[in-house]
């Protein structure tokens, strides 16, 4: 018999063990610092009083924001499996700390070219390092019987903190004069909140985390081997993949949806900025971070509704329901241009975006041998990040400066339905009893890789 999903009773189990209680806070600052950084960010190519950003722009911020993670996560592990987990939490955030003042100071000066970049690749390419030692350090931290709960709510409470974060960044930075300064100040915060992260991580024993080696053991192979033999293990991943029909599909599925909300999200930026309220940036700015708190709403409830609904369906059935609902609701409100309507639309797409998600990595965990598991999710990172960058640099192609775009709200409606008929369509056929496979049930938050 299934198990009664109670989040706040996973929530309970876990945070009695001490070292996962520091290991979690340890995440939630950093991911809070996550979510300021990245508004700082994007307030001073978006949100600043002394520009006005253009679609191209917004592209390529996305790019950076973004494609470090898939870049640099399949590798990262080389090194997680070599050193000191906790002394990876302990110096990524300070170093992030570092490159963030450096970012900070580069905004303050005004500049917005290759510099800025490499600044804020630097502050990201760390945090890949850093996200991914919190992911493999946790089974030291819980009891073997409790991890698929830590699991649980780690993911989802970290997501929803960076969203938080954000919040808290937009609004700094409008409390500073929407200037190339206020966002300094913003990445400032930001930078504080990966010190105290720091601090946290410092806080347990330095071999806690691991890595553990067996007595007798091999040490690990060269650094330069161990990356080549990473490589040709993804090549060796692809082709497992290509050879399952139901994780390959529901990588398809989770790749168009993100495609399209990477879209719409460049969009609203713009819509918000440039349209709505091109006269007032505060006001635009506060009016988005509305937006983005209704979305982050949305994304929340798809944690508490996607495990008891897909009790009674199949994953794939409430997947391509979500995807046709995002379809429906994106031509019937995207077409209005009308604020409200559209707070509508944010809850909308980040329930059914997040509830994508979480079937995806689940039905990725029950159908992939463990041997290729680790694979498959570098696979579903890469798929979810690269195909925002993607999504939102198409939406460049047919999006005029203020954001306007009733073709593009058409486009994205019909690429949600033709996603989700070819997802039906692709997808496994056994796949047909609710729950199926040696995974069972989904966990509470079996959510989105990046954060991870």
């Amino acid at each position: 018999m299934t198990r009664q999903w109670t989040f706040w009773a996973d929530l309970r189990a876990v945070l009695a063990e001490r070292n996962f209680r520091r290991l979690f806070t340890t995440r939630l600052i950093s991911q809070a610092g996550d979510g300021i950084f990245t508004a700082g960010i994007g307030t001073y190519v978006f949100f600043n009083a002394e520009t006005f950003p253009s679609p191209a722009a917004g592209a390529a911020a996305f790019a950076v924001l973004y494609l470090p993670y898939s870049l640099i996560g399949p590798f990262a592990g080389v090194l997680i499996d070599r050193w000191s987990r906790r002394q990876i939490l302990v110096w990524s955030a300070l170093l992030r700390s570092v490159f963030v003042g450096l970012t900070a100071a580069l905004m303050a000066a005004g500049n917005r070219g290759v510099p800025l970049y490499i600044a804020v690749l630097l502050v990201l390419g760390v945090n890949r390092f850093f996200l991914s030692s919190l992911s493999a350090a946790l089974p030291h931290v819980v009891a073997e019987d409790k991890l698929v709960m830590a699991n649980s709510v780690s993911p989802t409470l970290g997501g929803l903190m960076a969203s938080v974060g954000g919040v808290v960044g937009l609004v700094v930075n409008a409390a500073t004069g929407d200037t190339r300064r206020g966002a300094a100040v913003t990445l400032v915060v930001a930078g504080v909140c990966y010190v105290a992260a720091s601090t946290v991580a410092a806080t347990m024993r330095r071999d806690l985390l691991g890595p553990v080696r067996a007595l007798g053991a091999p040490q690990p192979g060269r650094l330069l081997a161990e990356v080549v033999s990473v490589a040709a293990g993804l090549i060796e991943g692809a082709r497992y993949l290509l050879r399952r029909r139901g994780p390959t599909a529901v990588l398809g599925a989770t790749g168009g949806n993100r495609l399209l909300y990477g879209a719409l999200f460049l969009m609203s930026i713009l819509l918000y900025r440039n349209y709505f309220f091109r006269s007032s940036v505060t006001k635009a700015e506060t009016h988005f971070a509305v937006l983005v708190t209704v979305a982050a709403i949305g994304y929340g409830c798809a944690a508490l509704a996607t495990p008891p609904v897909t009790r009674r369906l199949a994953k794939p059935t409430w997947i391509v329901l979500l995807l046709a609902a995002s379809a429906v609701v994106t031509i019937g409100l995207g077409e209005t241009f009308n604020q409200a309507a559209y707070l509508v639309m944010a809850f909308a797409l980040g329930l059914g975006g997040q509830g994508v998600a979480i079937c995806a990595t689940t039905i990725l965990q029950e159908d992939v041998d463990d041997d290729y598991r680790g694979r498959m999710f570098a696979f579903y990172d890469m798929m979810f990040n690269v195909t925002y960058v993607v999504g939102a640099v198409l939406a460049v192609t047919v999006m005029p400066a203020d954001g306007h775009a009733p073709l593009l709200i058409g486009l994205v409606a019909a690429g949600y339905a033709i996603t989700a008929v070819a997802y039906w369509l692709a997808r496994e056929r056994d796949q047909s009893s609710p729950g199926s496979g040696p995974g069972g049930v989904i966990p509470s938050a079996a959510a989105q890789r990046s954060s991870s």
